[in-house]
């Protein structure tokens, strides 16, 4: 088994413009470690820029979905796409913000079958009618979402979350990127 990170080159942080290395710095300091996929988008530095403001847009807003929810959308659908990278990164942080140890795990292994309530449900099933087949979703999907009392600006989030990283999913899947080893235990309780 290989010790890469990606089939591709990797840019380590202090070989980063200095206004990536700025703001993967913060990231890296907060977290304790750097997150190979800004290792393996590094060697682009503007698609790198353009992802992080992307990124940031959708899932630093102040308004609307919590940053929990935010993080559910991403397990849920980085699970529909077999994302590896994504479902332990992200699942990392969605333990970590909704304060449960299980909820990612099972999230992206079976939403169909984990319970949540009302609005989670709406959350997860409009991801997922998104990311499985999107040449399928129609009106019914976002009537079921709205049915659930989740605004047109809270679809809209999950929709673009959706987008978002089904695209990430893809690149993971291209670069064979490899989580870090950290993402593994963050948020979990030892037993």
């Amino acid at each position: 088994m290989s010790d890469a990170v990606s089939r591709f080159p990797v840019t380590e942080l202090e070989d980063l413009p200095e206004d990536l290395r700025e703001r993967i710095g913060a990231i890296a300091e907060k977290s304790g470690f750097v997150p190979n996929i800004f290792r393996a988008l590094g060697h682009r530095p503007a698609e790198l820029r353009a992802f992080l403001d992307y990124h940031d847009a959708l899932m630093e807003r102040a308004d609307g979905l919590t940053k929990a929810e935010r993080e559910l959308v991403v397990v849920a659908t980085s699970g529909a796409n077999h994302c590896t990278y994504c479902v332990v990164a992200h699942g990392a942080i969605l333990r970590i913000r909704a304060k449960d140890p299980e909820l990612a795990d099972r999230v992206s292994s079976n939403p169909w079958q984990v319970e949540l309530d009302e609005r989670g449900r709406a959350i997860v099933d409009l991801a997922l009618a998104l990311a499985r087949d999107s040449a399928l979703f129609g009106e019914g999907d976002l009537e079921a979402a709205r049915d659930a009392g989740l605004t047109e600006d809270e679809i809209w989030d999950i929709g673009a979350i959706t987008a978002l990283f089904a695209m990430s999913n893809r690149l993971a899947h291209l670069t064979a990127l490899r989580p870090n080893p950290e993402f593994f235990l963050l948020g979990r309780t030892p037993r």
